[in-house]
Formats: structure tokens, C-alpha cells, sequence
């Protein structure tokens, strides 16, 4: 092993460490919450829907001016805010439930302040990550992490589904909270001395945040990986707010075996994460950013395609496929963001790209139930599937299908 991995870098590990447990707590929760709402609480397919858009509703509420305030200030103390305060917020359901007082209103209020933590979060962990490893460093870094996340998504939905099982829905977030709460302590344990952020100029927050959406939509290939990010997130969403209900209620599987399909996203997921620098190395960074969606994300389609009394595997098998997809692109596109933004944009060029990528997943839910109460569970999830096409038109119609690589000339020192 190379003695200039990330593995023998101390604080990338605390890194590392603390994003691992604080998704495994994060994919737990995208598991049970649900569950909780559907299976206890009685939920509608457009309460569902409601649930999964203030899941995601702050990115478009808070998004912009969160790069603004990302940029101003130094990350990792913001990061540390949003593990214990989302830790907190989710302790109050167990609680609630305790008490016998714990209703949809209150999973759906939770679920929208949680989504505040996470804008914060998520802004300062990738604009945080250039500084701690450099930009030399920043595939293996994304990489890596993003194994831990995909890690996360095989162990979370199957503890998840389990811990549904054994001790009850609400008992079960508990998990959640705790690992916010762990994240937290990983992360201050990291000794690496933040650079203070340039000061701010004269230039009005406002002004500011139009020098983040310029930088990103004035750049052709930034624009087409936010179109089809966006449009992805949103077809994925109304998919997504579907998902659990079509495999409790309409398939009929338990709470385990939900958990177990949710699962083989997470193993698609990993083998993605592994196998990203194969696909940089071999076929282009800029090339895997189009190539593996157009091969990969249609296979969602396999879940409606499933039936019931059918096993589970034909349903877990096109969620791996899609999640691979998705880790892939992920890893490529992140890294390329990142390696041509300079550090002084680095804030404000991640919050622009949420506020429009993460932004659509709020409608995604609302169109989700809209359509589900509509056309049924099951041909919302085939509308879903349909629409995955769509986001692959921007990147195909850019300049990455001609690219290889990330010009030399472009990358920011």
C-alpha cells in the first residue's frame, strides 16, 4: 500500500469514521422513519410524499444562502452543529412515543428540521475535504467516503427492517440519533488546524450568492452535471417515496425483508464505491460521468416489474444496479467539482449545486404522493423508472461526451 494513501492519513480517518456511523444512523432512519409513518401511524401515499419532501425541503428553502454562510465561516465547527442538533431533534420521536404522544405531525416537523442540519453538513463536509487532504487526493478521498456511505446503506435498512422488527418503529430511531450523536465525537477528534476563510468582501450576501450561480451555470459542464443530477434526484424521489409502501403493502414483504431489498443498494452501492478509480483509470473521469448512468440507472425499473408472492431478489437486484450507477457518477462528478473550483467558491459552488440537485427531491415527494393517490403505487414507481432517461440528455449534449479526462488546464492548484 502506498504510503501516501488517506489510510495513513490520521484525520481524514476521523473523517472517514465519523461520516461512516453518521450515515449507517442516517440509512437506519430512511428505513425506520418511513416505517414508523406507514406501518404505525397509518400514513397515506400523499402523507408519505409529505414526509419525503420535508426530508429534503430545507436545500431548497436555505440552500443558496448556506454557501454563502459555509464560505464565510470555518467548516468542521459547522459540521459538529448539525450532528448534535439533528442527533437531538431525533430523539424527540422515541420520546414522543414513550409519552404516547408522537404523531405524523411531529415525524414530518422533525424530518423537515433534520433536513436543516444536513443542508449545512453536507455544504461543509465537501467543501471541508479539499483542505484536509488536498486536491491531489480528492478521488481517493470521495471514494473512500463514498464506500462508507454505501457501507452504511447495506448495514442501515437491515438493521433497520430488524430493529423494526424486535423492538418497534419509534424504539428504532434511536439508532438514528446515536449516530449523529457518534459522528460528532469522531469529528472532534480531529487535530488538523482549519485555515481561516478569507474575509468577506464588500459584497452583499446577495451578491455573493450570484457569484456561486454564475460560476456554476456560466461553466458547460458544471451545468449539465446539475441538470441531470437535479432531474435524476427528482425522478428518483417520487420513486423513492413510493418504494416502501409498494414492498409492505403491495408486495406484502415484512419489515425485515423491506429492510433486507433496501440492502442491496447499499452492496451495489460498495462495489461502486471499490470500483470508481477503475473506471476513472480505465474509461476517464470525464467519460464515467455520462457512460455509467446510460448503462446502469434504467434497472430500477426490475422493483415495479416485481409482483406479489414473488421473492425479493428480482427487486434487490435492480436497486443494486441503479445504486451502483449512482455511487460511480457520484465519485466522478463530485471530484471533478471540487478539483476545478477555487477555495474561496468552494462553499458556495456545493450549496448552488444542493439547492438545485436537492432542491427538486422536496417536489419529487410531493409529485410522488400526488401520483400515488392518483394512478396507484405501483405505475408511479413505472412513471419513475421512465423518467430516469430524461437526465442523461444534459450530459450527453455537453462537453463531457467528448472528454476523456479533466483538462490539465482547468483543474485549480
Amino acid at each position: 500500500m502506498r504510503r501516501d494513501s488517506l489510510w495513513f492519513h490520521a484525520d481524514f480517518r476521523r473523517l472517514w469514521a465519523s461520516n461512516t456511523v453518521s450515515q449507517a444512523g442516517n440509512f437506519v432512519g430512511q428505513t425506520v422513519i418511513p416505517l414508523l409513518a406507514a406501518t404505525v401511524l397509518a400514513a397515506s401515499p400523499f402523507q408519505m410524499g409529505l414526509l419525503t419532501a420535508a426530508e429534503n425541503a430545507a436545500f431548497l428553502v436555505i440552500g443558496l444562502p448556506a454557501g454563502v454562510w459555509v464560505d464565510r465561516m470555518r467548516r468542521r465547527p459547522l459540521m459538529l452543529r448539525a450532528d448534535f442538533a439533528r442527533a437531538g431533534l431525533l430523539l424527540t420521536i422515541p420520546i414522543a412515543w414513550w409519552a404516547g404522544v408522537l404523531t405524523l405531525v411531529q415525524l414530518i416537523v422533525v424530518a423537515l428540521l433534520v433536513s436543516v442540519g444536513t443542508v449545512f453538513f453536507d455544504v461543509s463536509y465537501q467543501s471541508y475535504l479539499p483542505s484536509l487532504v488536498g486536491r491531489g487526493q480528492l478521488l481517493e478521498g470521495n471514494a473512500k467516503l463514498q464506500a462508507s456511505q454505501s457501507t452504511a446503506q447495506v448495514v442501515g435498512p437491515a438493521a433497520g427492517g430488524a430493529l423494526t422488527q424486535l423492538a418497534g418503529a419509534a424504539n428504532a430511531v434511536l439508532a438514528t440519533g446515536l449516530g449523529y450523536l457518534v459522528s460528532g465525537l469522531f469529528l472532534l477528534r480531529i487535530k488538523a488546524n482549519e485555515p481561516e476563510p478569507e474575509p468577506p468582501t464588500g459584497a452583499s450576501p446577495r451578491a455573493q450568492i450570484a457569484e456561486g450561480l454564475r460560476f456554476v451555470f456560466g461553466n458547460r459542464t458544471l451545468r449539465a452535471i446539475t441538470l441531470c443530477t437535479s432531474t435524476a434526484n427528482l425522478a428518483n424521489t417520487v420513486f423513492m417515496s413510493m418504494e416502501i409502501l409498494y414492498l409492505s403493502r403491495n408486495l406484502g414483504f415484512g419489515s425485515a425483508t423491506v429492510g433486507v431489498v433496501l440492502t442491496t443498494m447499499g452492496l451495489g452501492g460498495v462495489v461502486g464505491a471499490l470500483t470508481a478509480g477503475w473506471w476513472t483509470r480505465h474509461v476517464g473521469q470525464a467519460r464515467s460521468i455520462w457512460l455509467v448512468p446510460l448503462i446502469t440507472w434504467p434497472a430500477q425499473a426490475l422493483l415495479p416489474l416485481t409482483q406479489p408472492g414473488w421473492g425479493p431478489w428480482l427487486a434487490g437486484a435492480g436497486l443494486a444496479v441503479m445504486s451502483y450507477g449512482v455511487i460511480v457518477y457520484n465519485v466522478a462528478q463530485v471530484s471533478y467539482r471540487q478539483a476545478i473550483c477555487p477555495d474561496r467558491l468552494l462553499g458556495r459552488m456545493n450549496a448552488t449545486v444542493r439547492f438545485v440537485v436537492w432542491g427538486t427531491m422536496p417536489l419529487g415527494g410531493l409529485l410522488g404522493g400526488a401520483l400515488g393517490e392518483w394512478i396507484g403505487v405501483r405505475n408511479t414507481l413505472w412513471v419513475a423508472s421512465a423518467a430516469i432517461i430524461v437526465p442523461m440528455t444534459p450530459l450527453l449534449l455537453s462537453p463531457l461526451r467528448r472528454l476523456r479526462d479533466i483538462p490539465a488546464e482547468n483543474v485549480y492548484a
